[in-house]
């Protein structure tokens, strides 16, 4: 095994967060563990107040833990600079929402070329990408439209190619088919979860539909604020 391939995409290791509430101090994670590997899919089921949207913050690097650590790719990250944690979080994390917050004035390839644009890609390369990307995800016909002309599925697996646009090394999604009708969510969870394997990222994926989490490779909930592997 190659050292890339023996190094989890994320690992939280005994992770702390708390949060002061007038007098009292709220406990949301103690001492939380959880692995991801390269390739992985991982479901999050875990009901409202459990601590489901702190843990994927620490893992996005959006938050960062009182006590414990958190690796990308082997890289420790509690102790980093706010611009190196967001040069990281940039380029090896892809997050996915429940809405797809894509910009409206731009089209499905814009929104798209963007970020890559952002990282330092050239537009040509940036269009390239995009163009496949949209291809893989059933849209290459759309890439013109803007989101506003595009249905909610669509508008999801835009969400998504935008999310692994720039190659990152670990996929976050919160609730992603929370805003779609049955059938529309199992074809973009599907889609989701194809891209996973396809491009060897490691995804954490929280939902409440278990249905859909019972597809994935793993699941995991949160208990007195650990995290606890399901069966």
């Amino acid at each position: 095994m190659n050292e890339a391939a023996a190094t989890p995409a994320l690992w939280l290791h005994q992770v702390e967060r708390r949060f002061g509430r007038g007098e009292a101090t709220i406990e949301v994670l103690r001492g939380a563990d959880l692995t991801l590997w390269a390739g992985q899919s991982v479901a999050l089921i875990a009901p409202s107040g459990a601590g489901k949207s702190t843990l994927l913050h620490l893992a996005g690097l959006l938050e960062s833990p009182d006590a414990g650590e958190v690796y990308v790719g082997g890289a420790a990250t509690a102790a980093m600079s706010d611009d190196a944690r967001t040069a990281l979080r940039r380029n090896e994390i892809g997050f996915v929402y429940q809405f797809h917050h894509l910009l409206p004035e731009f089209s499905a390839a814009e929104n798209l070329i963007l970020p890559q644009m952002i990282r330092g890609l050239t537009r040509a390369k940036a269009a390239k990408r995009a163009s496949e990307l949209l291809a893989y995800l059933g849209l290459g016909a759309r890439e013109s439209h803007r989101p506003a002309e595009l249905s909610g599925g669509e508008q999801q697996r835009v969400a998504i190619a935008r999310a692994v646009a720039n190659g990152p090394r670990l996929l976050l999604a919160d609730e992603p088919t929370g805003n779609l009708d049955p059938k529309t969510a199992d074809h973009v969870f599907g889609t989701l979860t194809a891209l996973v394997k396809a491009s060897g990222l490691a995804a954490l994926i929280a939902t409440h539909n278990l249905d859909l989490a019972a597809r994935m490779d793993r699941r995991v909930t949160l208990q007195d604020g650990l995290v606890v592997e399901l069966q």
